[in-house]
Parts: structure tokens; C-alpha cells; sequence
């Protein structure tokens, strides 16, 4: 199948905060923040500290979404010249190719170590770092989408 790749920036924001937030260690330092931010909320409340580690706690609280929710994402994407380009993705039951102004890419589906779905892209990851982000509203009917859908999860062993 052939499909016509695309980009819109929101869509693309929202999906690097799906990969953000997927991480592990993220994800475990947001909990620990959040927990330390209430713990001297309460600690503050029943006046046990003063206001100095409870507005600390809050201002690290602050920076840390700011910098997972705005400023990462948007970093991301401004680095990312794919994500302003248009090319084709064809999906086989052996590759998957893209088809660009500059040439063609293939990668096998081996070569992909992992995948998972947000609700507006598929993220294949080749390592922990390095993904590509194929969205779903390039499929023109939802069969086309179940079939990609099928063929990545029979190929990409490490879901």
C-alpha cells in the first residue's frame, strides 16, 4: 500500500508528548516530582516548613512541565526538517520505503525495534532515541489502516 505522509504541527507536538511521556525514567521523575510537590504542599499547610521548600518544590514542578509539554516537543520538531517535508511511505510485507524529491529510503521491518500507537500516529522506534512518526490520517479508509496496523505488529517482534 502507498500513502501520501504529510505533517501538522499540533499533531506532531502532541505526538512527541506521547514519546515523552512513554519513557520510563520520565515518567518515573514526573511521579516523584508530583509526590515531592505535595508532600511539602501538606508539609507547608500543617506548618511544618516554611514557604521557601514548598515554592521550590512547586517552581521545579513547573519547569519540569514546561520543559516536557512545551519546550521539548517544540525543539524536537523545529531540529526535525521530516516533519515540514511531504513525501510517500509505501508499506510492504517485507519494507517499508519512503519516497522523497531526494531519493528512496527503505528499512526493513527487523530493523525497527519497537512500536506503539498514539491516537494520531503510529511511532516506530529503531532504538530508544531515534523513531519515525507515520500518521494515521494518511490512510485513506480505516481497512488500509488496520492493514498497516496487522503487518506491524506480525513484523515488529519488540512490541
Amino acid at each position: 500500500m502507498k500513502v501520501d505522509v504529510t505533517y501538522e504541527k499540533p499533531q506532531v507536538i502532541q505526538a512527541l508528548r506521547y514519546h515523552f511521556i512513554k519513557k520510563t525514567e520520565i515518567r518515573l521523575m514526573l511521579i516523584l516530582v508530583n509526590v515531592f510537590a505535595l508532600f511539602s504542599a501538606v508539609m507547608f499547610a500543617v506548618k511544618l516548613i516554611t514557604p521557601l521548600p514548598f515554592l521550590m518544590s512547586s517552581f521545579l514542578w513547573l519547569v519540569m512541565m514546561v520543559a516536557f509539554w512545551f519546550w521539548l516537543p517544540e525543539l524536537i520538531y523545529r531540529k526535525s526538517r521530516t516533519f515540514r517535508d511531504r513525501f510517500k511511505v509505501r508499506i510492504e510485507d517485507q519494507h517499508m520505503f519512503i519516497d522523497t524529491e531526494k531519493g528512496t529510503r527503505s528499512w526493513a521491518w527487523r530493523e525497527f525495534s519497537t512500536y506503539f500507537e498514539s491516537p494520531g500516529f503510529f511511532h516506530l522506534y529503531f532504538d530508544s532515541r531515534s523513531f519515525f512518526l507515520l500518521p494515521k490520517d494518511c490512510f485513506e479508509d480505516p481497512d488500509e489502516m488496520n492493514e498497516a496496523r496487522k503487518l506491524m505488529r506480525a513484523r515488529i517482534t519488540g512490541k
